[in-house]
């Protein structure tokens, strides 16, 4: 799990700005879901082309929070990426074709097709029968086009979002920004999130909570829970 937090100047620069460091002082969680980006076997498998190393520590506090949610009537939803892929490549050829080189293009393309080891849920994380499961084949599951995210949450009222996964500074991160720019209330759960750095997961809730919503804990969560 990542060992460092919002620093203190960020701190100082958002309570000068708003007065108050976090945003919510109560989650209501029947208007609240629970969201677990990417933690599949394509990010957590020792090895695997996409691997983030943290993403198997922060499983544990994935698990906690959503019984957490569970037990208060909250929701909770996995959302795997996956692409489709043909002879010709991905469904999404702006990423393959420019930021991987081939043989890692070929290797991070089989393990995102849909109904592949790579696309399962971490064996590790616990699903319930009543949880969402769905598929995005961007890094925000927003982005429109990119899943049924927005359909969901809209047809459950849910007005607060919960995010967790991997990785904290792009598709946790892309999904937060989208999220807040559709209205909805964020939260990064800041213990609950991985990226490949301890710098690169710092940036990414230093500029959440400066811009799109709520940090907190596992812990913080629960305490707002009304």
């Amino acid at each position: 799990m990542h060992s460092v937090g919002i620093r203190d100047e960020i701190i100082e620069r958002v309570i000068a700005r708003r007065g108050r460091l976090h945003i919510f002082d109560n989650i209501e969680p029947r208007k609240t879901a629970l969201v677990v980006i990417d933690m599949q076997g394509t990010f957590c498998s020792p090895g695997g082309p996409a691997e983030v190393p943290l993403s198997r520590e922060i499983v544990g506090p994935i698990n906690r929070l959503s019984k957490i949610m569970r037990d208060a009537g909250g929701h909770v939803i996995w959302v795997n990426h996956a692409n489709q892929s043909s002879d010709a490549g991905s469904d999404w050829s702006g990423f393959f074709n420019h930021f991987v080189a081939d043989e890692v293009r070929a290797k991070t393309i089989s393990s995102l097709a849909p109904g592949g080891k790579g696309q399962e849920i971490w064996p590790e994380l616990d699903v319930a029968p009543q949880d969402f499961k769905l598929l995005k084949n961007r890094y925000s599951a927003l982005i429109p086009g990119a899943s049924s995210l927005e359909r969901v949450l809209r047809s459950l009222g849910i007005d607060t979002l919960l995010i967790t996964g991997t990785k904290t500074n792009v598709c946790c991160e892309s999904t937060a920004r989208d999220a807040m720019m559709m209205d909805f209330k964020v939260v990064i759960v800041s213990d609950a999130t991985a990226a490949l750095s301890d710098d690169e997961h710092r940036a990414a809730l230093e500029t959440i909570i400066q811009q799109f919503g709520d940090v907190l804990s596992v812990d913080e969560i629960a305490e707002r829970l009304t």
